[in-house]
């Protein structure tokens, strides 16, 4: 009996606003059309450690507004976007649960039939919260050397002010911030893969492309298989 394959474990990261969901969709659509089969997970449903009370602390103690902001219909959220010392201190014993939970997560993905494995958001994401001074950024050193990586990580990149309009949740200024966040920890994990801003077909070329190397069986043309995904998305 051949060995079984181990699945190609990617991951999707970036600013709210950046165009994830989208991608994520195309992808999949992609995948399965080539015959590819996709396990999907939600890092804050699959992986975060008691999601459902640190969002209801969040809400009781930041006051902030619940919900997911649409072009129109701004949402005022209060979570990642308070960042006093003391609010950081209190979230960095969780970061470091939650790459337990995902250690345990990615092993079991990894032994699931799947040929690809999704996230939709990672460890980065998480540690994008962590101030950018000495201590935060050994933290985060140390957080990355404990997850588990993996093959490719997406960091989809967004002009703030576009990623606003697309989804007005947080302030600007705040969006400014955790972009550059994001930088430096590219800098830190080499599997991270910076998509630069650019239309939806662009993008979705950039991650197929990647993920081709990653994929060898993939047979099917670029273009036609990616005509296909965006008739049926």
């Amino acid at each position: 009996m051949a060995p079984q394959r181990t699945p190609v474990v990617v991951s999707f990261s970036g600013i709210d606003g950046a165009g994830k969901s989208t991608q994520i969709e195309l992808l999949h659509s992609w995948l399965l059309q080539s015959g590819i089969s996709v396990l999907r997970l939600a890092f804050w449903d699959n992986v975060v450690f008691l999601p459902q009370f640190r969002a209801g602390v969040s809400h009781k103690v930041l006051r902030g507004e619940l919900g997911v902001g649409a072009p129109g219909k701004p949402v005022r959220r209060k979570d990642k976007n308070a960042r006093k010392w003391y609010l950081t201190l209190a979230r960095s014993p969780f970061y470091f649960l939650d790459v337990l939970s995902l250690r345990r997560v990615v092993a079991k993905a990894r032994m699931s039939k799947a040929d690809v494995v999704i996230f939709d958001r990672y460890i980065y994401d998480q540690l994008a919260n962590v101030s950018g001074n000495l201590a935060g950024r050994l933290y985060a050193r140390l957080l990355l050397a404990l997850a588990p990586r993996p093959d490719i990580a997406y960091l989809l990149d967004a002009d703030p002010a576009a990623a606003l309009a697309r989804k007005p949740e947080y302030p600007l200024e705040f969006l400014r911030e955790y972009r550059q966040a994001y930088y430096r920890l590219s800098k830190m994990a080499r599997e991270i893969v910076v998509v630069s801003p650019s239309d939806v077909e662009h993008v979705q070329q950039v991650i197929t492309r990647e993920l081709r190397k990653c994929l060898p069986q993939l047979a099917l043309d670029d273009t036609q298989s990616l005509e296909n995904s965006q008739m049926t998305a």
